[in-house]
């Protein structure tokens, strides 16, 4: 399947709807162009599409960014300036990666999803109805997750409520959920149903794919809860996997992107195209050392060579002549113009059953879950994987250690998911998890340090917060807190959210 050609080119630039750039409110702009079609004028196979591109133009773009630096699989180069935000932790309310993702998952994600549901299912078009469901579940939790509370009930109404309350993250959670569930059982079979064809950018039309999708997702925001609602995590995930329910096994993302100018993967767009360099994000140490320690075949995928120089985390400013031989990200050409942008990848989706079989099935499947992560990571960037999994390898199940202590189960299983995530654009699943669980661990001392454990992650160098402090959400943003009423009292990035430890 093609992603985007000219047919595809033309729709997305004409059903995005005109409207002020003001988080959930979504008012109309009252100098609405007549030439450009509105989303009355649209229809589910039209509007999807865009809803899923403006929703990976953020997950797959500023999220890529600000989740890879989080996550530390690289950090801002020395002596420059474009991401220090993020490498010191400084991200108030008015930062880019704060706002825009609430400005664009919102309007062009969320409303577009919103509109694919409506309209399918007045038409009983479960298809469209079940792929607009998944994709609204998925962005809107990737909101919930980042800013804890959301627009949600009262959202998505127009002019006809500019001041919508903010909804807690586990009722938000539990509606999802349910939305999904009604969902998945609608007839497929109905003669009403249509192909959704080239305008599906994730499965193509398989409709199969989208239920695993859909499963799956569930499975992830069931396993968001064990900290915080214990007893739902257990009954849903109990129920979930006792039905025989099926899980990804490929993964659900877009790709086919091509090396043109807003064509391409939206971070290689946002962070080398826009800018005219490759040399802003340079590889870190947390993440070199360790794939370093264990001679994991991926790092030439990432950073060109098997010993990449690379920079302590968020040491910026330091005019250091090692760090200014430190790798880039992927590769300075345009090979990673059409990386794929991952929703939820084949690696994540075993993953997630492997933590879940430890949790609640006695651990009966889960080194042969968790292998098949680990195989499915690797053969992502081209490698295999087998080798590290074998009885002696580094990644075997049961056997893998940090420091020179084994790693508990879940621990081994969530740092494979770790870096799993720095491929497909992924790395702010990577910062979630790390809140949820706790994994990686962060180090005692910094990583120029030789008591330094490769892979821990750090307190960065220039870091804004209090000792000791690392990010645990991103704050609400400018362009709702200045305008919506209801807006609750800022709460401080260090902050657990409601399912964060």
């Amino acid at each position: 399947m093609k992603l985007f050609n000219k047919r595809n080119l033309i729709v997305a630039t004409f059903v995005l709807v005109y409207v002020a750039q003001t988080g959930c409110k979504k008012q109309l702009d009252v100098n609405h162009d007549p030439n450009v079609p509105t989303l009355d004028q649209g229809n589910p196979s039209l509007v999807f599409p865009v809803g899923v591109l403006a929703t990976i133009g953020e997950t797959g773009g500023d999220l890529a960014i600000a989740g890879g630096m989080l996550s530390q699989f690289f950090t801002q180069a020395s002596l420059a300036q474009q991401y220090t935000d993020v490498d010191s932790y400084n991200m108030p309310t008015t930062d880019r990666f704060v706002n825009g993702p609430w400005d664009l998952i919102f309007p062009s994600g969320l409303e577009n999803f919103q509109y694919v549901i409506d309209h399918s299912k007045a038409s009983s078009d479960w298809n469209f109805y079940l792929m607009g469901t998944v994709m609204k579940a998925y962005a809107t939790g990737v909101l919930v997750d980042m800013y804890d509370q959301i627009p949600y009930s009262e959202a998505l109404a127009g002019s006809s409520n500019l001041n919508p309350k903010f909804d807690d993250g586990f009722s938000i959670y539990t509606n999802l959920l349910s939305s999904i569930d009604t969902a998945l059982n609608k007839d497929f079979s109905a003669s009403t149903n249509t192909s959704p064809g080239a305008q599906d950018l994730v499965f193509g039309g398989d409709m199969e794919k989208w239920k695993e999708f859909a499963n799956t997702l569930k499975l992830k925001m069931y396993l968001r809860m064990v900290n915080s609602h214990a007893d739902v995590a257990t009954a849903g995930i109990t129920a979930l996997v006792g039905s025989g329910a099926p899980f990804l096994s490929v993964d659900a993302a877009v790709t086919n992107f091509v090396d043109a100018p807003g064509l391409d993967n939206p971070m290689f767009e946002m962070n080398k195209r826009q800018l005219n360099t490759p040399n802003n994000l340079r590889a870190s140490r947390t993440f070199v050392t360790w794939l370093m320690a264990n001679t994991d075949s991926r790092i030439t995928y990432y950073f060109q060579v098997n010993n990449p120089a690379s920079i302590n985390q968020g040491d910026y400013s330091a005019n250091n002549a090692t760090y200014q031989a430190a790798k880039t990200f992927r590769n300075a050409d345009h090979s990673e113009a059409t990386d794929p942008v991952e929703f939820i990848s084949a690696a994540e989706s075993y993953f997630l059953q492997a933590e879940a079989d430890v949790r609640y099935f006695g651990a009966a499947n889960a080194k042969s879950l968790y292998n098949q992560g680990v195989l499915a990571a690797f053969d992502a960037t081209g490698n295999d994987g087998s080798p590290f999994i074998a009885p002696g390898g580094p990644y075997e199940w049961g056997n893998e250690k940090e420091g020179g202590v084994a790693l508990v189960p879940i621990a081994q299983i969530i740092r494979q998911k770790w870096a799993s995530c720095a491929f497909g654009c992924h790395g702010i699943e990577s910062f979630f998890e790390k809140n949820r669980t706790g994994f990686p661990a962060t180090s005692t001392v910094y990583s120029d340090d030789p008591g330094y454990i490769p892979g821990q992650l750090v307190i960065v160098k220039n870091s804004v917060l209090p000792p000791g402090q690392m990010p645990k959400r991103f704050v609400f943003p400018n362009s709702e807190t200045t305008i919506n009423t209801n807006s609750p009292t800022l709460v401080p990035i260090t902050t657990p959210v409601w399912w964060g430890k």
